[in-house]
This record gives C-alpha cells, structure tokens and sequence, in this order.
C-alpha cells in the first residue's frame, strides 16, 4: 500500500501549532489532489489545507478544536490505485455530536452571500470551463469553503443540479445549538465577583489567541521601553505639502506612517542586532528588515501583515505596499505570506491621539516601537539673536525591548537614531 502523511503546516516563523477549526473530509473518504481537507487557524492567519494527493483517507489522527504542533501527522492518505474500491470500515472515533457540527457548517454556509470578487481555485475554474458555467452561473454558487469559497463539490453539485432555484436562492435553516466543553488549563485563575448588571463577554478565538501570545511574551522577554520625543515639524510640512499632490498622481494616500517606516528601516541597517531573535543562549541576526505594522480591524483585533525588505523600497513603495496591507487586513483577504517573517513591528498609538505607549514585544522579535499622536507644542530655539520660543510639531517614540540582549546603551542609540532621522527629515525631498 502506498500511503502519504498530511502534515500540520507551519504557516509563519514564530507558529508552533495550529487549531483545527473545521474538518471537511471523514474517515474512507475518497478524495482528489486539491480537495480541501481541513481549516486550521493559528495567533496569525486562518488557512485551508488543500491535499496534494488523490486517493482515500484511511486515518484521521486529530478532531476539530484540537490543538496540533507543526509537522504532526493529522491524516493518511492511501493513494494505491484500488483505494476508491476497498470496502469501508466502521469509524470508531467519530460520533453522533460530530455529525450535528457538520450540519451546522452546511446550514450557516448557505448564509453567505456570493460576489463577483470571489476567488477561484484552478481545478473549480476547469469545471466550470467544461461544463460550460458561465460567469453568472459560477458566481451564484453558494460556497461551503473559508469566506464563502466555491469548491469542487459546490460546482458538482450545481451541475447535477442545474435548473433548479436551489443554488442560487437557497433558504436559511436554522441549527440547532452545540454546547462545547471548555478544556481545563493549569492557568492560575483569579477571583472574581459577578454582579446582576454585569455584562459577561465570551472571548473569541482570536482575542483568546493573542491573549495568550501576549502572556507568552511577557513570560519570555524582560521587557524594558524607553522614550524620546522627536520634533517632526519638517516631516509633517513636507507632508502636508505634497499630500494631495500624491494622491492625485498615485491614487493613494499618504501618512506618516511610511516615513516613520523608512526611517526605523535605516536605523536598524545601523544597529543590526535590534533586527534579531532569540534562540535559547543563541542570537540569531536576521539579513532581511521586514517590518510588521499593527492593524486594527473592525473586530477590535488586532493583526500585523509585514512589509518586506522595508530597507529596500523607496518611500513610494512603502506607501503603498503599507496601503494595500493595511485594506486587505481590514477586509480580511490577507494571505499566510502577508504575516510571515517579520523582524520588527510597529504599533501606531497615535491613530487613536494617545500620546505614548508600552508596546509588547511581537515574539520571536527583540523590540518593538510605539508611535505617539503629532502635537503642536512651543518650544525653545538656539538662533544666532538668543533663544526665541516656537510652536513645533512634536512627537513621542516608545521602544520596547529584550533585555536577554538589547542593553541600555544599545536600545537607547538605536531609538535615538529614529528619532535623528525623522528630525532630519528633508523637506525640499521629492517622493
């Protein structure tokens, strides 16, 4: 028998496990290469896990919202050529409760409402070319993969089913409720009272995700932060100079976060071992500066899509690369490769007029910096008559580092070194 191992994926550098938050295959199923096998969702990205072979899946070693570590073996795959004929045999470890799950995945999917935008898998594309699915038709499908995704059963089906009104206007039904079991953790748990008017919030996945991640960088790091504050009155002049000039030539806008993420790219080409990460009593130096910079979303979660080989790109391409990252984190559409290998991040307190902050660290990184509101503020000026007092544009720069291996004097140089080149910032520059 020739068997191949489905492996839990490594989806960004810092990842050591994932969730398995759906399973779309079940034990003696028959599949083929680029059939979906299961969704999985880390602190980082959630991702479908297509099957690079054809053949029937004769083990499934793990359920959904287990927690698996990168590289275990989840399922086996038997691609010997007389697999889709062997007789099935009974699954043990899959009960009752499971089947409810799926039922609730098929009624909430008929939910989603389909776009033109969607996106379309190679093998989904060939079957609609050959059955002759026109556009419209392809777009109506309801979709059962992540965010509405058509697969390969959605097309079958649609073309078994062709004529009916089923597809396209399907009928929400409702599901009926599953209770699950919340694992006990050897997590000290703090007392508390709750009173009559309170309000008990669940955490979702996400917010419970980097609540843990941010525990684990505290327990990590001795975090230390230090603080400058950088007179940015040339950076924001030039700024509001070229703005609308800008966007009327590329169609975007830009802020000041680019310029921010341009001068921290030339500090860390300064200082290379901020740009590192820690490995037990080894510190490793990485070669690429690629900078994370902390998203909201509209969830209130926070995510970090990297702009990578920062130091490499002109302030043009930061804006929009910074942009077109920032959209698509906000949408949801950011891809695995979109939040992977950053070295550094980046967290921008100011878009919410706090004037400094404490970052924590973005592991397996050794700082991060906080970036505080702009505000006008006076300020005394050496001239050649005496000193005169001016409004100026002042703002504050928090970084947060490992004290295993960034010391004073090194953290303390490299946020100077910011701040130099934003104070220095020249005004007659074009973009």
């Amino acid at each position: 028998m020739s068997s191949f191992e489905i492996l839990m994926p490594k989806l960004g550098e810092s990842v050591q496990e994932a969730t398995i938050t759906k399973m779309f295959v079940n034990l003696n199923d028959v599949i083929e290469e680029d059939d979906m096998l299961f969704e999985i969702a880390t602190d980082k990205v959630d991702s479908e896990i297509p099957s690079p072979v054809s053949g029937k899946v004769i083990e499934i070693r793990f359920k959904e919202d287990d927690v698996v570590p990168v590289g275990e073996v989840v399922a086996i795959i038997d691609m010997s050529e007389d697999a889709a004929d062997a007789e099935p045999v009974s699954q043990v470890k899959e009960e009752a409760p499971v089947k409810v799950v799926e039922e609730i995945i098929v009624n909430e999917a008929v939910e989603i409402k389909s776009d033109s935008d969607r996106f379309y898998s190679p093998l989904v594309k060939a079957i609609a070319e050959k059955e002759n699915i026109s556009q419209a038709e392809l777009d109506a499908i309801v979709g059962h993969g992540k965010d509405g995704r058509v697969q390969k059963e959605d097309v079958l089906k649609f073309v078994a089913e062709r004529g009916t009104s089923s597809q396209v206007q399907p009928t929400p039904v409702s599901a009926p409720k599953v209770e699950k079991a919340v694992a006990s953790t050897q997590k000290p748990k703090v007392s508390m009272s709750v009173g009559a008017n309170d309000q008990i919030i669940e955490m979702d996945r996400m917010r419970r995700i980097i609540a843990d991640h941010m525990v684990m960088s505290k327990q990590t790091s001795p975090h230390v932060t230090a603080m400058v504050e950088a007179d940015v009155t040339d950076m924001v002049n030039w700024r509001n100079k070229i703005k609308d000039e800008f966007f009327a030539k590329e169609k975007t806008k830009i802020t000041f976060m680019p310029i921010i993420i341009e001068a921290v790219s030339k500090a860390l080409r300064d200082f290379p071992m901020i740009n590192s990460s820690v490995d037990d009593y080894k510190i490793i130096v990485k070669k690429d500066i690629n900078i994370g910079v902390a998203v909201a979303l509209p969830s209130g979660n926070l995510i970090v899509p990297v702009i990578k080989n920062a130091d490499q790109k002109n302030l043009l391409g930061i804006t929009v690369g910074m942009n077109t990252l920032a959209d698509k984190a906000r949408n949801n559409k950011l891809d695995a490769d979109d939040i992977q290998g950053g070295t550094f991040t980046i967290s921008n307190f100011g878009s919410f007029k706090n004037v400094m902050g404490t970052p924590i660290i973005n592991q397996p990184q050794v700082a991060i910096l906080a970036v505080g509101t702009i505000e006008k503020k006076p300020a005394v000026l050496e001239t050649a008559f005496g000193d005169i007092i001016v409004p100026r544009q002042k703002m504050f720069l928090s970084l947060s580092y490992d004290h295993r291996v960034v010391d004073g004097a090194l953290g303390g140089a490299f946020l100077r070194k910011i701040a130099d080149y934003l104070e220095e910032f020249d005004i007659s520059r074009s973009v």
